[in-house]
């Protein structure tokens, strides 16, 4: 019996997609990376917003379509969009033979058995008797064993679960559950086993990072757990991504000023400036709090590179909000920033709300925004050129002739690349780390010439 994966949604789906990967070849199946040699395809959704929840449906619906025309027997569904939607799955798709909620992952072998069984005896299951699981998904177990799908020079290491910022906007905490840390310790011989392996970054992710220990330790503890995975392995670059600013301490900041591992990069999702839009949103703190967090991280963090988010069009968002917002992008000349319109989602605080704003001035003031982004990462990128920047490198384009990686100021699948040519004869292998002079500038990426190998 061969078994497909599709992991959709972002790199924590991924972690749990990595989970289930291992627990099934642990169990004896195959895993096959063509979706049309598969006998059941597992598809691990995200169900956030509504452009996530359509690629999901889509690709149940072309996976459907191999059920119906080829030689596909079984399709599960896993994840966010089967933990949020799972009535309506099981009533309008009926090609799907078994739903997992994000609570279930660890039942991802006996959904598979169940699933072959049905297919031997060569019947289709009316959706009473199909195989669901959707137990409690604030005691699910967290971590586990896995196979890496990321490439073999980076990882990424999910430090909790679930969410308890309630913002308005956002669907996580119904689906993902509340939060939870994992224990220093497990986490700490994780890092070590990959660094093991020989990964060459470490990208630490969950919901809110920085909300990390509070509930096993009673604090904020991201910086001590940084300090013991750097004392524990050798990774050389350590990433942090979703961090929050009201969680932003002075502790985390000398942290990743002193350590020379953590690399000077934060993903820092602000998603406004106006105090209005601030408090309706029920985010913690107000533009002055995030302001003093900024100034914190350049001056304490010299070069520090920020990334951020934005949504426009959030309900009752005035032109006096967008224009402070506006102003404020100016202002603040972030390295990466995204723009996103409001998604309104079903089971959200802010789905009853009065003023929804109309989809095409959503749309203009995103194009606004992404505008004044686009000429800021360019001034920024064009004064890079003359210098010389260490590049992580990825792999060899043989068409162009060029390799391509990535800076320390770029996260991987989210930013930029820097893409480079080398005149020696020796191949870099993908992993290594190699100076190159910038040259030119395209869009978000650099140019350049490799001055010697790492």
């Amino acid at each position: 019996m061969k078994i497909g994966f599709i992991s959709l949604g972002c790199p924590k789906n991924q972690l749990d997609t990595e989970v289930m990967l291992h627990e099934v070849m642990s169990a004896g199946y195959e895993i096959t990376p063509e979706d049309i040699d598969a006998d059941i395809i597992i598809i691990n959704t995200c169900g956030f917003i509504e452009s996530a929840k359509k690629e999901a449906i889509d690709n149940i619906l072309d996976v459907a379509w191999l059920k119906e025309n080829r030689d596909l027997k079984g399709i599960i569904v896993t994840g966010c969009l089967a933990e949020r939607y799972r009535e309506q799955i099981m009533e309008e798709l009926p090609e799907v033979d078994a739903l997992l909620g994000v609570g279930s992952i660890h039942n991802i072998v006996e959904a598979v058995q169940a699933v072959e069984a049905q297919i031997k005896k060569g019947r289709n299951l009316p959706v009473s008797e199909k195989y669901t699981s959707f137990e409690d998904k604030n005691t699910v177990r967290l971590g586990g064993d896995r196979v890496l799908t990321t490439p073999e020079y980076m990882a990424y290491l999910k430090i909790a679960e679930g969410c308890d910022n309630r913002c308005a906007y956002c669907a996580i905490p119904s689906i993902r559950g509340n939060f939870r840390s994992r224990p220093m310790e497990d986490l700490v011989a994780e890092a070590k086993e990959l660094s093991d392996q020989g990964i060459k970054e470490l990208v630490i992710i969950a919901q809110d990072i920085t909300r990390y220990g509070k509930d096993l330790y009673g604090h904020y503890a991201l910086h001590e757990l940084l300090r013991k995975i750097t004392e524990a392995t050798d990774v050389p670059w350590i990433r942090l991504l979703y961090c929050y600013p009201d969680k932003i301490t002075d502790e985390l900041i000398a942290e990743i000023r002193d350590n020379p591992r953590i690399v000077k990069y934060i993903d820092l999702p602000l998603q406004h400036i106006s105090d209005h839009m601030l408090t309706a949103m029920n985010r913690h703190g107000d533009g002055a709090m995030i302001r003093e967090v900024l100034r914190k991280l350049r001056t304490e963090v010299p070069g520090i590179v920020i990334r951020t988010t934005f949504i426009v069009g959030f309900p009752g968002e005035t032109e006096e909000d967008f224009n402070e917002l506006a102003e404020f992008l100016e202002e603040a000349r972030f390295e990466h920033a995204g723009v996103f319109t409001y998604s309104r989602e079903e089971g959200t605080a802010a789905y009853d709300f009065p003023d929804q704003i109309d989809e095409q001035v959503k749309q203009d003031r995103m194009d606004i925004l992404m505008r004044t982004q686009v000429r800021i990462n360019e001034e920024q990128n064009r004064a890079k050129i003359g210098s010389v920047v260490t590049v992580l490198v990825e792999d060899y384009d043989p068409v162009n002739e060029t390799y391509f990686g990535r800076s320390a100021a770029d996260a991987p699948e989210i930013d930029g690349k820097v893409f480079f040519r080398w005149r020696g004869e020796a191949r870099i292998a993908p992993g290594s780390t190699v100076p190159v002079k910038i040259r030119e500038v395209v869009d978000y990426d650099l140019y350049g010439f490799a001055m010697a190998e790492a």
